[in-house]
């Protein structure tokens, strides 16, 4: 509403003669819209559902009169996956995406009301493009998202609400080329109109899809239904009844062409795009109902045995890869035929050189990149077609009107995305394989038992050509990055811990014990792994764990980003912290000042025995003696020192014993003989910590998003060309 709204007050300042008509159609789907929202009943009908209204008004449940406050009255908090940056963004830069297609839609339909069948295009086509440029943007922002922040190690999963999104976006790109071939050819006007129709009727549905719980047992997005299905289900129909019949009114005075399209002519490519685009939608929207269909026909007694895609990526991918190589191999081809008029032979030179380069460059990436599954090649050579093609096109325009190449550049952008796509999906290498022949336990599922590595803390692990080390658990702070959970205490503040010890960084003492560090959020956990390679190259990453009280236990990754390839990276499983730490029995050892003796499997040296004035949470009298002794461990990699305190208070001895967490032991002064001058040590063993994790390397994938920029900055050009012609024939007068 907010949007639509924004963009009405565009409208009536930029366009006086469409503004009646247009702004009638879209005053009524902002009356559609706030009818949602309004919660009133009327005779026993209730009109939409107040969005300030709580969740124990509306359900009638059980819980909520067992317990009124299941559900706190400020909420549960955001889910830990929403808690991102890109969330504050991708949701409201997608609405406008959203709202914007009623544009295009409101101009269509106000052509036909008033009678301006061909007229309405000029204004509309802008709109249009920035429409799909900012879904666009909006769609790959959740993609991005999903990259970084999720764990399924993908940015597209065929999710039905994805799909519901990206639909009406084929479609809307269809209705974008046919807006555009129409200013040659009145052949595609029909074609025009019915996508732009039926663009914004797809909003529509997806908003139906989404917001009306059909979806809550196949989609993570939806949302249950919270009684607006039946009122979303009447504007679904009422738009789309409206506009058939006003469609089929004025049919017959739509104008259109006599002759057909000629193969060689630029209408006629632009127009094999626009179908292939459709299909891709067709194809994705049939399964994508299902459930849709299975709640008409159990409106009508009928059972059914629909049921969408056991494995919706391979099964959708399997097809929309064939027709990204039409899209590819069209996008290329088309761009010769659009800026000149060609017969068969013209084609022929014109298509030679990049033909062959394309040919020359995929067949160099099949050896290099050792692509050798067919449908790949077929794709990867397609899409450096597009490039090299839009590329061809794009050097002459840079001769003539740079304005022009909004189109060339954003061609190039999808040949980019595809081939980004290609590698970082199709060539995705999981490098973290579990080679011991070991299973690591019969408890987890296969999947984690097979892809996973595990790794103990500080003992080093081969994985490819990496050396990866698992150094502990972090605290994210705001001043001095990632921290030793061990080195923090909890205080009264969740966002305020304590330094038990001095902290450095870099060599360099940051915060000494005492002081107080502010951490972003006390429910994330980090744990760093230090990937090395023989050639002395590491990097750090810090895969997060959140525990959350209401969400349980969530998952996110961290990513490693090189030209390349990303080196994707997220923990399985780990030790329950809430779980008590199991100590094993006590070894004793008596030894003497400058004894060894061992301590968990490793070396240890009693270096001294010194006297402390002050115990950490004990007050020490005058009659009171405090000592303690100072140990070295030579671990396998670095030394510790640990400190074990000997006490007598009030003429009772007490122990505090030392932990060296790293070396899993607990160390403990059990007791003293001043005769002997000899010192006994209590030493326990438990499990050391460690974590399952999975590494995924996507290669290239820097293309997608490379491709994507590309993409939204022809987009851009496209707008500002179309914008400036419109209002050159709007100062002209001639804007109707």
């Amino acid at each position: 509403m907010f949007w639509n709204a924004m963009l009405g007050l565009v409208l009536i300042k930029t366009n006086k003669f469409w503004k009646p008509s247009v702004m009638a159609v879209m005053t009524f789907t902002q009356f559609c819209l706030t009818t949602l929202i309004l919660g009133v009943v009327i005779f026993e009908l209730k009109i939409g559902s107040s969005p300030f209204l709580l969740l124990r008004d509306v359900v009638q449940d059980a819980i909520f009169v067992v317990n009124p406050e299941f559900i706190p009255e400020d909420g549960n908090g955001l889910n830990p996956l929403l808690q991102n940056y890109w969330m504050v963004i991708h949701p409201p830069t997608l609405f406008l995406g959203f709202a914007s297609t009623v544009v295009p839609f409101a101009y269509a339909i106000a052509g036909l009301w008033i009678g301006k069948y061909k007229e309405w295009i000029r204004p509309a086509l802008p709109w249009a493009q920035f429409a799909a440029m900012i879904l666009g943007i909006g769609i790959l922002m959740g993609a991005y998202w999903a990259y970084e922040t999720l764990n399924f190690g993908g940015y597209w999963n065929w999710d039905p609400v994805e799909n519901a999104i990206y639909i009406p976006w084929l479609t809307l790109i269809a209705a974008i080329h046919t807006m555009i071939a129409y200013k040659k050819n009145e052949n595609a006007l029909k074609a025009a109109l019915i996508l732009v129709l039926v663009t914004y009727l797809l909003i529509l549905y997806s908003t139906f899809l989404t917001r009306s719980g059909v979806l809550g047992e196949t989609s993570v997005h939806s949302f249950t239904d919270l009684g607006l299905s039946g009122q979303l289900l009447l504007f679904l129909v009422l738009f789309l009844v409206g506009c058939v019949l006003l469609l089929v009114r004025v049919w017959k005075k739509i104008p259109s062409a006599d002759e057909e399209m000629s193969a060689y002519s630029r209408e006629f490519w632009i127009f094999m795009g626009a179908t292939v685009l459709c299909l891709m939608a067709f194809q994705i929207i049939i399964p994508t109902s299902i459930p849709v269909y299975n709640e008409v026909l159990g409106f009508f007694d009928i059972a059914s045995n629909l049921a969408p895609p056991a494995d919706p990526v391979q099964f959708y991918s399997k097809f929309q890869l064939w027709f990204a190589v039409g899209i590819a191999l069209l996008s290329g081809t088309g761009q010769f035929f659009w800026w000149k008029r060609m017969n068969f032979q013209d084609f022929k030179i014109e298509i030679q050189k990049p033909l062959m380069i394309s040919l020359l460059i995929s067949a160099f990436i099949f050896v290099l990149a050792e692509v050798r599954e067919v449908p790949y090649m077929i794709l990867l050579t397609a899409s450096i077609y597009s490039i090299t093609a839009n590329f061809a096109i794009l050097l002459r325009l840079k001769r003539t009107n740079v304005k022009l190449s909004g189109g060339s550049i954003a061609h190039m952008g999808v040949g980019l995305m595809l081939i980004g796509i290609l590698f970082s999906s199709g060539y995705s290498k999981i490098l973290s394989k579990n080679n011991t022949g070991l299973l690591y336990s019969n408890e987890f599922p296969d999947e984690i038992n097979l892809n996973n590595l595990l790794l103990f803390l500080n003992e080093p692990r081969e994985m490819g050509d990496y050396s990866l080390v698992y150094k502990g658990i972090r605290k994210k702070t705001t001043d001095l990055g990632y921290v030793d959970a061990n080195l923090l205490s909890e205080t009264d503040n969740p966002l305020i811990l304590e330094a038990t010890a001095d902290i450095y960084v870099a060599s360099e003492l940051r915060a000494s014990k005492g002081d107080q560090v502010r951490i972003t959020n006390n429910e994330n956990s980090y744990f760093e792994v230090l990937y090395e390679k023989d050639n002395g190259d590491h990097f750090e990453l810090y895969p997060r764990v959140q525990l959350n009280d209401q969400m349980g236990t969530v998952y996110s990754p961290d990513i490693s980003r090189t030209l390349t390839a990303d080196m994707y990276t997220h923990v399985r499983t780990f030790p329950d912290p809430a779980q008590e730490t199991d100590w094993g029995e006590v070894q004793e050892y008596q030894v003497a000042v400058g004894d060894d003796f061992f301590i968990n499997d490793y070396v240890a040296t009693f270096k001294k025995m010194e006297r402390v004035e002050q115990v950490e949470g004990v007050t020490l009298m005058k009659k009171d003696v405090a000592v303690k002794a100072v140990i070295e461990i030579q671990g396998e990699y670095q030394h510790y020192l640990a400190a074990p305190i000997y006490l007598i208070k009030d003429q009772m001895a007490g122990k505090i014993p030392a932990t060296v967490h790293d070396l899993a032991a607990r160390i403990t002064v059990e007791s003293i003989d001043p005769e002997t001058d000899s010192f006994t040590f209590g030493v326990q063993r438990t499990q050391k910590d460690w974590i399952i994790m999975e590494a995924v390397e996507k290669p290239y994938i820097n293309l997608l998003w490379i491709g994507a920029l590309l993409l939204c900055f022809g987009f851009f050009i496209a707008i500002l060309r179309r914008y400036e012609e419109f209002m050159i024939f709007r100062n002209k007068g001639l804007e109707s």
